[in-house]
């Protein structure tokens, strides 16, 4: 711990004196700012004084019990993590104690190092906390795109990744599933290029047709062909000191691949009928849902123009690999879709959890489509689980799922069963959302992800 400076800040909370003393003395070697407290009360005080980012705390104690000053910290302060030290065979109180919140818990009495051992796993989940929290400041800080939203942990790094290379001229493969949001990702960029104040021109490939393509892109002059009453300078021209973006650029025909790779390499385009060839300055950022790379493999796309695109590759991830970015999107579309003469102003808690259920197979597209729908349906001021649609309303399928799986007992007496059994009621009243039941029992969803695997735990 030595090589690391830190502030990380603990409090022992005890009522018998000669353990504090000890526990101050296991830690004497390590960079911990530790405090201590003889009882409830004193801890109450002493947290109002002082920030401590994790609390280890004796389950039995005169006065104010373990449990009760657990319920007063995650009440006032639930930002710190705590540990509840139980008796030999106080496994009711530990299971207690993780329903209402605590990080983790364990027995007393302990062995020296494997005290130490949880409260290194505490300082290693507040570092990766506090670097979280660090990057979601800075990227709100400094992202100035608000269109682009999230703040889960890989939306974070996405915004990361655009302001970082966003400055550069660099070509930009953007992957992603139909409706993640590839052309608003492609808009962050440039808004953070040098090129912001200039054109930004996209270009759907998959709409415009192989037959009217070239001139599309190219541009023509007039009398090039039959209705070419005037001459155009194309998209790719129009985008000059810009940035032209191909959305599902794998759906190029071969011949119009090889002119852009043309373009790309030579800085010109040639309009159609012109014998005349005009510089062109713009930087190039695509979009595809296939696998570009499997394509090349399979002749369907040109391998050279593959690594002209794939300079730097940014993968936008499903909404399913971010559902806490849910309701913030919800909230929004809501905000910005409502009318003054549509009757619904906000969303309810009920309708969020319905959302948060599903897997939206459409993406970002799909869950505004279906607040539009929910604006325009919604009788009251929120929108409530019957405004959504009936593949999405699962709130009777919540309810009966809940009462088709009864909270379990434990088996027997042993720390296995209780333990399981906390997961189980975790589970059932998240709807097997796994974030959320981690966060009722207070622990990281690694965590419960590996009890899962070790107790077996099918939905």
């Amino acid at each position: 711990m030595n090589d690391q400076k830190t502030t990380f800040s603990l409090l022992f909370v005890d009522d018998d004196r000669n353990i504090l003393s000890s526990i101050k003395r296991i830690f004497i070697e390590d960079d911990y700012i530790i405090y201590t407290a003889n009882n409830g009360q004193e801890a109450l005080l002493l947290l109002r004084r002082k920030n401590v980012d994790a609390a280890l705390i004796d389950s039995k104690m005169p006065g104010m019990d373990g449990l009760t000053l657990l319920k007063e910290i995650r009440k006032s302060y639930p930002e710190i993590m705590v540990i509840i030290l139980t008796s030999h065979g106080g496994i009711k109180e530990a299971v207690e104690a993780c329903k209402l919140g605590a990080t983790d818990f364990l027995e007393k009495p302990f062995v020296n190092e494997e005290l130490r051992i949880r409260v290194k796993q505490l300082y290693k989940l507040w570092v990766l906390n506090r670097e979280n929290r660090a990057l979601k400041d800075k990227i709100e800080f400094s992202f100035g795109y608000e269109r682009l939203m999230g703040n889960s942990q890989a939306m974070l790094k996405l915004k990361a990744m655009i302001a970082q290379i966003g400055p550069t001229d660099t070509s930009v493969l953007i992957q992603g599933e139909t409706g993640t949001g590839k052309e608003l990702t492609a808009r962050a960029i440039h808004a953070h290029s040098l090129r912001a104040d200039n054109p930004f021109i996209p270009v759907d490939c998959a709409a415009i047709s192989d037959s009217i393509m070239e001139s599309e892109l190219f541009g023509h002059i007039k009398g090039a062909f039959t209705g070419a009453h005037v001459s155009s300078p194309g998209l790719i021209r129009s985008a000059h000191t810009g940035t032209v973006f191909f959305d599902e650029i794998g759906e190029l025909s071969p011949a119009v691949q090889a002119k852009i790779l043309r373009t790309i390499q030579e800085r010109e385009v040639k309009p159609v009928g012109s014998s005349k060839r005009y510089p062109v300055d713009v930087r190039l950022l695509a979009a595809t849902n296939r696998d570009l790379e499997k394509e090349v493999g399979l002749g369907n796309f040109r391998e050279d123009l593959f690594y002209r695109l794939n300079v730097v590759t940014l993968y936008i991830p499903p909404l399913r690999e971010r559902q806490e970015d849910i309701p913030l999107l919800a909230r929004y579309f809501v905000k910005q879709l409502g009318t003054d003469v549509t009757p619904a102003k906000a969303i309810s808690r009920e309708a969020i959890q319905c959302l948060e259920s599903y897997d939206w197979p459409g993406n970002v597209r799909e869950l505004e489509n279906v607040i539009r729908r929910a604006i325009v349906l919604g009788k009251e001021n929120d929108i409530m689980p019957a405004d959504l649609p009936p593949h999405i309303n699962t709130a009777s399928q919540i309810t009966s799922k809940s009462a088709a799986r009864p909270t379990d007992e434990p088996s027997d007496d042993s720390l296995d069963s209780y333990e399981r059994m906390a997961i189980l009621n975790a589970l059932n009243k998240s709807d097997f959302n796994r974030k959320k039941a981690a966060q009722i029992l207070g622990i990281g969803e690694a965590t419960l992800y590996r009890k899962i695997k070790k107790y077996k735990i099918d939905r």
